[in-house]
């Protein structure tokens, strides 16, 4: 196991805090880690309650539960603060300690023609950033991080909702660089139809250009958009998590219709 959840600097940051009762949000993958967690926070005397539900991003910030279960503060592992929330929320954001290297390396080959690259990284591997824009100078690359802009609460941090950071510097680069996953990596070629995307996919050691999956989705896409053309009735999901709530629904509901199409308000917690 490569995750460090930095138990010693929670733990001294719960020291300080003082909670009664916490309620603890895992990102799917390392909830089987919980228990050395639970474990050490109890020592402490704090009540812990571990939520069940998913958690995908630092928008999916559990308050209402957290509220249910009369928990006066969240530890929220594996994301960065994505937006102000009024709840006491201690973000831990887990190093992922791999060794990059080997996948570096590896990438070499398909980055021989790009010069210069933008890099983005998923927050886990924040801490490694520098030896990687390191090896890549070595080598004889140009490395421009993506901007700290939107959501990204770190200069070089991509997350997987909006891509405005990379969109900043996407004329002064050749080739974008995503440390992380798929679901990152594909929203970075939706976003950035003109740039090749490379994911670097630290898990299963591959590093992969999107162009042939992103044409797949954009398919898909323009399928379902000629297909809510004919639709009379639309339904409009609301999210109700307090990081996922995004402008108004009353204004796709005043355009709708004007496109003389019925709506009917959904709201769900997950999509």
């Amino acid at each position: 196991m490569t995750l460090n959840f930095e138990l010693p600097k929670l733990i001294s940051e719960l020291k300080k805090r003082k909670p009664k009762k916490v309620l603890i949000q895992l990102p799917e993958g390392v909830k089987q880690n919980v228990s050395e967690i639970v474990e050490e926070i109890e020592k402490l005397g704090i009540g812990v309650i571990v939520s069940g539900e998913t958690c995908w991003g630092g928008c999916s910030v559990s308050v209402d539960e957290a509220k249910n279960v009369e928990a006066d503060l969240i530890i929220h592992f594996g994301h960065a603060e994505f937006t102000k929330i009024n709840f006491p929320v201690l973000y831990v954001e887990i190093k992922d300690e791999l060794d990059l290297i080997p996948l570096l390396k590896k990438s070499l080959v398909s980055l021989k023609k790009f010069k210069t690259i933008g890099l983005s990284y998923s927050v886990q591997h924040k801490w490694d950033i520098s030896n990687v824009v390191e090896f890549y100078e070595k080598n004889g690359k140009k490395i421009i991080l993506s901007k700290k802009q939107g959501h990204a609460f770190y200069e070089g941090q991509v997350i997987g909702c909006e891509y405005s950071g990379l969109k900043l510097i996407q004329d002064k680069i050749d080739a974008f660089v995503i440390i992380g996953n798929k679901f990152h990596s594909l929203g970075a070629a939706l976003a950035l139809p003109s740039k090749k995307v490379f994911l670097l996919d630290v898990y299963n050691d591959e590093v992969s250009e999107m162009s042939e999956f992103k044409d797949k989705i954009m398919k898909q896409r323009i399928i379902s958009i000629e297909k809510f053309k004919e639709a009379k009735n639309v339904g409009i999901i609301v999210e109700t998590k307090v990081g996922q709530k995004f402008g108004s629904p009353e204004i796709l509901i005043s355009k709708l219709k004007k496109a003389n199409k019925k709506t009917i308000l959904i709201s769900i917690s997950e999509i």
